[in-house]
């Protein structure tokens, strides 16, 4: 039979293979019978959280050679159920993009420039500024000597991207440093 055959168009080998439904092997191409998943090629799955949303849908991070080469929903997940938006679908465009910053930059007051940091000097910075900032917005007593012992100084925003377990942590960290001025997405 020839390759330009009537006889080899998918909807005559349905009828011809009693395959009305189109569920079978009579709808399979050539090349679509050799094809095989990029799955298949993994070395190892690891599983793994969505980073986008409050919802943590559960994913299947497939790696090979210690590079990510899918991301899919994870089945086991109770409440995902192997399902992900198109966001989360998405997810190894975010880990596999050339154009990701994975080191830490800083840009100093009225610099044009960049620097690297490493992880401790930025960890040091910053809880160097939370703390100065801390102490300069501090009041022990309000306007008419009432006990407040808060800080001014100092507000949180949390966010979707954050799970109930990460907000609630900061929320604690900020209102034991004294901070009355936290907001979270979902209430605004």
């Amino acid at each position: 039979m020839s390759r330009i055959s009537p006889l080899n168009w998918p909807v005559v080998r349905q009828l011809r293979d009693g395959d009305a439904f189109a569920r079978g092997r009579s709808t399979e191409s050539r090349k679509s019978a050799t094809m095989q998943g990029r799955i298949v090629e993994a070395d190892r799955v690891v599983k793994s959280v969505c980073p986008y949303c409050a919802v943590g849908c559960g994913q299947n991070v497939y790696v090979k050679d210690d590079r990510v080469i899918q991301i899919e929903g994870d089945p086991d997940s109770p409440h995902s159920r192997g399902r992900l938006c198109p966001k989360g679908a998405a997810s190894e465009q975010l880990v596999n993009a050339t154009n990701r910053v994975t080191e830490i930059l800083y840009r100093a007051p009225r610099s044009t420039e960049w620097q690297r940091l490493d992880r401790d000097r930025a960890l040091d910075m910053v809880a160097d500024r939370f703390m100065e900032a801390r102490r300069n917005g501090w009041q022990d007593t309000d306007d008419q000597g009432r006990p407040v012992r808060r800080t001014m100084g100092i507000a949180g925003l949390g966010g979707a991207a954050m799970d109930n377990e990460e907000n609630y942590l900061i929320k604690k960290l900020f209102t034991a440093a004294g901070a009355i001025q936290l907001e979270n997405q979902a209430r605004i």
